[in-house]
């Protein structure tokens, strides 16, 4: 399956800063066909570095970072949904963001594109479903960051939401992970070719931009998973050089996906989007989770995994009890797996049953109710 993204254009956006997005794009793919009734639409929604590319194979022959989730037969059967992804505002994969040309400058925002909130996505999420003339979605899903967006669709446009799957995420980040972001953050931030953000047409912050990477990729590990791929094995060598080069295979792991980083996304991303997961927070306003949820009337299907120390289950949980006390319908499964936080990715046997049966209960419901 060939995928082509698309652009969807819209006059302005207001933020929750109070601040006004002017010509704001949208970059999506679609997946499947829109039933005559239009109940079989599913949103799925990217974690931090992932884009509109979900599934399928794009003109380069790339595959889609949910590819092996999405598509005909899988956990989210293109044979019988219709499946959206769109690239987040203040991403730089299509959809406005840092990069983006300033009105009326000719040259990027930079560090002058204004502040963003994970529901700031959301609420342009919203806007292009209602351009797609879609009421209601039969599902919300993401995992990590596209997990909080889920939740954030089950609280803000309950009337819109018939499901939601949250995986491997958290209604707010702990002091540690908002640590992990900020150590990533400032290591873009004291690259010397950072100038201030307007690095744009100049030599990029590639030294910053790939340690922060490194530093983040760690954490989509596992203990187990990392001494299974690397070990203490030497890289090309039988004996330590004892300088600062490469000794190891998991350095020149790190190494790689770093320098392969710089390549595809923006600094000034990195920093507004790791900013808007360390604001999320499901609670704020309310005096507690469970008051917050309140307002939700979706099904819920959440999902951790065992190694997932980055998200760990426990936030997860907290999700699950916050549901149960107010009595919605809500499933939870934590799911065995070696390989950390990234195990949505990977991991996806035993995550794509659930994910099938939760689903075909849901569309039947719907469909009933939907008559």
């Amino acid at each position: 399956m060939i995928t082509e993204t698309k652009c969807a254009q819209f006059d302005s956006l207001a933020l929750e800063t109070g601040e006004t997005l002017r010509g704001v794009q949208v970059a999506y793919e679609t997946y499947g066909e829109l039933n005559a009734q239009r109940t079989n639409a599913i949103l799925v929604l990217h974690a931090f570095t992932g884009d509109a590319h979900a599934a399928g194979i794009d003109h380069e022959g790339k595959p889609g970072w949910w590819a092996n989730m999405i598509g005909p037969g899988k956990a989210f059967d293109t044979d019988r949904y219709f499946v959206i992804c769109s690239n987040v505002l203040g991403g730089c994969r299509g959809t406005t963001g840092p990069a983006s040309e300033r009105p009326g400058t000719g040259r990027p925002y930079g560090l002058r594109f204004p502040g963003i909130t994970i529901s700031d996505m959301v609420r342009l999420q919203k806007m292009l479903v209602d351009h797609l003339g879609i009421e209601r979605l039969l599902a919300v899903t993401g995992g990590s960051m596209g997990g909080m967006q889920a939740l954030e669709w089950a609280v803000a446009y309950p009337e819109t939401v018939e499901a939601c799957i949250p995986i491997a995420t958290t209604a707010r980040h702990s002091a540690q992970q908002i640590a992990f972001n900020e150590t990533g953050r400032q290591a873009i931030m004291m690259d010397p070719d950072f100038a201030g953000g307007d690095f744009y047409g100049g030599k990029l912050p590639a030294r910053g931009l790939s340690v922060a990477r490194m530093v983040g990729h760690i954490t989509y590990m596992s203990d187990e998973s990392m001494r299974e791929k690397f070990g203490r094995r030497l890289r090309n060598r039988e004996e330590f050089s004892y300088d600062f080069d490469v000794d190891f295979e998991v350095e020149s792991y790190l190494r790689y996906r770093g320098t392969q980083f710089v390549g595809r996304f923006d600094a000034n991303s990195y920093l507004y989007i790791t900013k808007a997961m360390d604001y999320f927070d499901l609670t704020a306003g309310y005096p507690s989770l469970a008051a917050s949820l309140e307002r939700a009337t979706s099904r819920f299907l959440v999902i951790s995994f065992t190694s997932d120390w980055l998200y760990p289950s426990y936030q997860s949980q907290e999700i699950v009890n916050a549901l149960r006390s107010r009595n919605h319908d809500v499933t939870y499964c934590e799911l065995s797996s070696n390989y950390g936080h990234d195990a949505f990715l990977v991991d996806v046997g035993e995550q794509t049953e659930i994910v099938k049966g939760f689903l075909t209960r849901c569309a039947r419901e719907f469909r009933g109710a939907a008559r």
